[in-house]
């Protein structure tokens, strides 16, 4: 499945494990094992990097994504947060469904039964995912 790219949709996932390696003592991450683990309705938060009208560098934002599903290499999700960066659009907000592996992941939250009503409920923006 194609991951996010910021030339194509505009934002792009950092790598939460590069981040680990270059700053080991100040960037903490789950370790890989519970980043394995998560279920549909728990949350993992990601770095977003989003590209900005008239910036020259992107904004890079920190929000929560619902696990919707379990992929071979780490989950789809839904954005749970709306980003700072940009103004509301029909692409990227609350609501975006995205792939992402557990390298992404710097934080997790267990789910509830609101957070998984809403992993389980049709997404409002889909992925493009391939046929």
């Amino acid at each position: 499945m194609r991951a996010p790219d910021l030339e194509k949709d505009g934002w792009c996932l950092h790598d939460g494990e590069q981040g680990s390696r270059e700053a080991p003592e100040t960037f903490l991450i789950p370790n890989l094992a519970l980043r394995d683990i998560l279920q549909p309705g728990d949350f993992a938060k990601l770095i977003f990097e989003i590209a900005v009208e008239g910036e020259e560098y992107p904004a890079v934002e920190r929000m929560w994504v619902i696990i919707r599903e379990r992929t071979p290499s780490g989950y789809i999700g839904m954005l749970d947060n709306e980003p700072d960066s940009i103004s509301e659009n029909n692409k990227f907000w609350v609501g975006t469904e995205m792939p992402f592996d557990y390298r992404h992941i710097i934080s997790v939250r267990r789910g509830d039964e609101a957070s998984l009503a809403l992993a389980k409920a049709p997404v409002p923006i889909p992925w493009d995912r391939p046929n």
